[in-house]
């Protein structure tokens, strides 16, 4: 989902986890009304990373598996590995025991943003994963490390990706272009910029940008 700031890109995602609900029309998942599912058991099965996620002050460990001590360490170290995260981890002070201040102090926006991923796919969503501005305000490196993260993460599972950073989003399946709240595109990223349309001049602004 891309467009400029205020198109209506969190206001999609924030309607599917049902953080509000529609005041007209629908949201539907499997054909399903999100209204007709408790909040509660819908939130279980959606995994959402934000621009600026939250920690708490605790161990890393602690804010990975969200004080749930009934996921053993081993599961968190599988799923760091898996998204390539956990070498990152080690080379904190402890590792996963070290610990954070309130809002994850002392770590980098593209530190939380990793750990952020691996909280979220430790829940295992199986219907979505939600990904907001994900990969922004970090240098390329890290920009780098969380796309491998990121399509690692998608494997297997419907993903919703608000991108700032058209780069992210080069290999998805569907992107949706918003302006000013409406739908005015459609397609892969190739088929957008042989249209020209929106997408090809924020594209091209982008590039130039960079």
């Amino acid at each position: 989902v891309v467009g400029a700031t205020g198109a209506g890109k969190t206001s999609v995602v924030s309607l599917i986890a049902r953080f509000y609900d529609p005041q007209r029309g629908r949201v539907l998942i499997d054909g399903e009304d999100v209204r007709n599912y408790r909040q509660e058991d819908l939130r279980r099965h959606v995994g959402i990373v934000l621009q600026d996620p939250f920690l708490f002050s605790g161990t890393i460990l602690d804010n990975l598996r969200l004080f749930d001590e009934t996921i053993p360490e081993e599961k968190v170290v599988e799923v760091a590995r898996f998204l390539g995260v956990h070498e990152a981890i080690l080379r904190l002070p402890q590792g996963y025991h070290t610990r954070v201040g309130e809002r994850g102090a002392g770590l980098s926006t593209g530190e939380k943003q990793l750990l952020a991923l691996v909280r979220a796919l430790l829940a295992n969503p199986d219907i979505l994963l939600i990904l907001d501005e994900a990969t922004a305000n970090v240098d390329s490196e890290t920009e780098r490390r969380l796309q491998e993260a990121l399509y690692r993460a998608m494997e297997g599972r419907t993903s919703i990706i608000i991108a700032h950073r058209l780069s992210t989003i080069r290999r998805v399946d569907r992107i949706l272009v918003f302006k000013r709240g409406r739908l005015v595109e459609e397609g892969t990223h190739e088929e957008l910029l042989q249209k020209g349309g929106y997408y090809a001049t924020l594209y091209r602004l982008q590039y130039a940008e960079g």
